[in-house]
């Protein structure tokens, strides 16, 4: 009959479904087989609701999953040596590899830019963080990185000035997110890191010379005083403090051979948990209440900056506000906002009261405070994704760099186009401008750091192999116009500051 022959082959069709996919689950090897029996033993004397042949075939599957993400493990660790190697062996030999001939260039673009995103999810998460956060992240840190550096080692580095790895600065506990120099004497370097510490160091010799400990969150900024010596820090704990310091210089020390000590089998890419712990500063004195403190921001305060002349300061916040302080009096005189999203970076001009602060909201805007009666504000519309930094040169200009890999110049007359645009292969990060030679330094998140001249043309890539550099993403750059000897610092998540001599040539300087 029509109905009975119609139950009759559906019941065999799913019979047979049913023996092919118990088929495909018993797929294994007799080495394989053992595993499972061992649970299936395990199983017998605990108590579930389960039939035994149903809970039989899930620990089957899970048996399975378990070797699928085995081999999956163990050929990512192969793959990533793979890299390493091939990373080594370009940087060595200074041979490029065409991208026309790699065939999934574009699955490495869209798998370099998810990871940028990623780098960015854990730098605005990290800010407002303490240290404990640190140890976790840092392997997927590495893994971002590592995949990141796949596509920028592929590409061609001309380099055009003399680069050369001064002094390394150890001693933070975490990732440093910011450097500045003394704009006094004596001239110290300072650095602010996620460890609610900032720290000020001898430039010559390397040594932490004193220690701020007055925050109770991650130190996202430091800037000091144009004619005193006072440092203006900002932290996640929603304040911005002001504190007075008094260092001494150690005498300087003859320069360690740092070739001689290394070993080119080794890669210290991994190697950051031992580094730093051992070489803290123990003997460092430590300043722990601020002279003044600035209390009016409802969010993480990023970043702060003295206003020329030193009366007035300017703090930017993920509250979506930057405010201008009264120094003396640590009273609030303007709200500035505008923007639509949280504030990453501020600075102010050297010789006019002007400020520029950056946002998340693709935008960076100039507030104009010349005239006390009224300030007025300009938006600079040009990048696609988080302006991550804008400062100012010596002349008219602006210069911004931003998560979508660009670096655009700005003349303050004309605010409709850039002047200059610099692509590069990873996100920028905090950015400075030599104002002697008028260089820009770009710090990357795929642990790079490249120079630039003005007109967007490329002089340098800094050294990056085995301890010549960052083995993680740098977070910042700073120039020094008073030491030829060591004349740029770089800072990042390895937790560590490196000091540059770089030497450009004087026929490029006149270009």
């Amino acid at each position: 009959m029509p109905v009975e022959s119609g139950n009759s082959a559906a019941a065999r069709q799913a019979k047979q479904k049913r023996k092919s996919h118990s088929l495909s689950i018993r797929r294994t090897n007799s080495t394989e087989q053992e595993r499972p029996a061992i649970h299936r033993d395990m199983l017998e004397g605990q108590d579930s609701k389960l039939p035994m042949a149903l809970r039989s075939n899930l620990l089957d599957l899970f048996g399975q999953i378990e070797r699928e993400f085995e081999n999956l493990y163990l050929e990512n660790i192969e793959l990533r040596r793979e890299i390493e190697s091939l990373n080594e062996r370009l940087a060595g030999e200074g041979q490029t590899v065409d991208g026309g001939d790699l065939s999934k260039g574009a699955l490495k673009t869209k798998a370099s830019h998810s990871t940028s995103q990623l780098s960015q999810k854990l730098k605005t998460t990290y800010k407002a963080s303490t240290s404990k956060t640190w140890r976790p992240l840092a392997p997927i840190i590495t893994t971002v990185k590592k995949s990141e550096s796949i596509v920028s080692s592929f590409k061609a580095t001309t380099s055009r000035a003399v680069c050369q790895l001064v002094k390394e600065y150890v001693g933070h506990r975490d990732g440093i997110w910011d450097l500045s120099v003394t704009r006094t004497q004596p001239l110290v370097l300072g650095t602010a890191s996620a460890d609610h510490c900032a720290m000020l160091w001898s430039i010559e010799t390397g040594k932490c010379l004193l220690k701020y400990a007055g925050h109770a969150g991650s130190v996202n900024s430091i800037k000091f005083h144009p004619t005193e010596q006072m440092a203006l820090t900002a932290s996640g704990d929603q304040t911005a403090h002001i504190w007075r310091y008094m260092v001494q210089l150690p005498l300087p020390q003859p320069p360690a051979d740092i070739s001689a000590s290394l070993d080119d089998d080794v890669d210290f890419s991994d190697k950051d948990e031992a580094d730093g712990e051992a070489d803290g500063p123990n003997e460092c004195p430590t300043v722990r209440v601020a002279s003044t403190t600035l209390r009016s921001h409802q969010g993480v305060v990023i970043a702060a900056d003295w206003l020329v002349g030193g009366k007035q300061v300017v703090t930017a916040s993920w509250d979506r506000a930057a405010n201008l302080y009264d120094v003396e009096t640590s009273e609030l005189v303007h709200t500035l906002t505008g923007h639509d999203q949280e504030l990453t970076h501020c600075c102010t001009h050297p010789t006019q009261r002007l400020v520029v602060t950056s946002s998340r909201d693709t935008t960076f805007r100039l507030w104009d405070f010349r005239d006390p009666s009224i300030h007025s504000v300009n938006v600079f519309q040009g990048h696609t994704d988080t302006v991550t930094s804008a400062v100012f040169t010596v002349g008219d200009n602006v210069v911004s760099g931003s998560d979508d890999r660009t670096v655009k110049v700005w003349d303050l007359k004309n605010m409709r186009s850039p002047i200059a645009t610099i692509r590069t292969d990873s996100a920028v990060n905090r950015i400075s401008v030599s104002a002697n030679q008028r260089i820009i330094a770009l710090p990357h998140d795929n642990r790079q750091v490249r120079l630039f001249d003005m007109t967007g043309v490329r002089l340098a890539r800094l050294p990056r192999s085995n301890r010549q550099g960052h083995r993680r993403m740098v977070c910042c750059s700073a120039w020094n116009e008073e030491n030829q000897a060591c004349n740029l610092f770089t800072c990042g998540f390895d937790r560590q500051a490196i000091g540059w001599n770089i030497n450009i040539p004087a026929l490029l300087q006149e270009k």
